[in-house]
């Protein structure tokens, strides 16, 4: 039976995910900061349907101590790791790059930037030892195909660095012949928390409204999302893979047929 771990995993898309790898009978490794969360993650996992087993670890990606024991835990019940997604990220106040502070310039680059690259190299050194390797996969988002907008520049340089670092990553791989391949996964524009809370629910972000309107026209509810990012993980054999799901033919039939398909994704709000 098959192994994955999420890092992040306690709500939004990396739960969604971590369910569906649950339904298909894959062994599933959670993971948050919240120890109370994760707790309660695991026991509602376990209660859904599926011969795979879960368990989880507390602990930030920030901290390399803490990535390579959520390694060791998972290797220890479980004795591989076939997949491992570096999902856990914050955003970051919607100010100019200048009205940041160095605590909140830290936490994002260490979670959204460091953390894919300290998952991805401790990942790399057990999926090694692994006879049949592993898939090391890591999130896109806002930035990674070189939109800018005020209040995301930062967010938005972790997440372009995030896209050359795995495609990197893939090609280093590759030219080692490794076992071990690398890919990305573009969730797009998802119906969440995330866009309204920076670093981690710690601040509130007021959205313009002209960001509120494409966030109607191109968003998605992360269960939509998730279930096209599993379902081609589980038959993906490639390195280097981009697996997405708002492609730029999508966005560009969602912003054609937005009169005729309006949604409101903040009238609660």
């Amino acid at each position: 039976m098959k192994t994955v771990v999420i890092t992040g995993s306690t709500r939004g898309l990396g739960w969604e995910m971590a369910q569906l790898f649950r339904k298909n009978d894959w062994n599933v490794v959670l993971n948050g900061v919240n120890p109370e969360r994760l707790e309660t993650a695991i026991e509602k996992l376990r209660s859904q349907a599926g011969r795979g087993q879960v368990e989880g670890l507390a602990g930030s990606v920030a901290s390399a101590s803490d990535v390579q024991a959520l390694i060791d835990h998972a290797v220890h019940a479980f004795g591989a790791i076939d997949i491992w997604i570096n999902n856990a990220g914050v955003n970051q106040p919607m100010r100019a790059i200048w009205e940041l502070s160095e605590a909140e310039i830290d936490a994002v680059l260490s979670i959204d930037l460091r953390g894919a690259i300290t998952g991805s190299r401790l990942a790399v050194l057990q999926m090694e030892k692994q006879p049949e390797g592993g898939f090391i996969y890591n999130l896109e988002g806002y930035g990674s195909n070189d939109a800018m907008m005020l209040g995301l520049n930062l967010y938005g340089t972790s997440k372009r660095a995030v896209t050359h670092f795995t495609q990197a990553l893939a090609k280093e791989l590759e030219e080692r012949g490794s076992r071990v391949k690398a890919g990305r996964l573009s969730p797009g524009i998802m119906i969440t928390d995330f866009p309204v809370k920076a670093l981690g629910g710690k601040e509130s972000i007021d959205l313009p409204e002209k960001t509120k309107k494409v966030y109607n026209i191109l968003g998605d509810y992360p269960d939509v999302v998730a279930a096209h990012l599993v379902k081609e993980m589980l038959v993906n054999t490639k390195n280097n893979a981009h697996i997405e799901w708002l492609t730029t033919g999508k966005a560009a039939w969602r912003f054609l047929t937005a009169a005729f398909n309006k949604r409101d994704f903040f009238s609660g709000s």
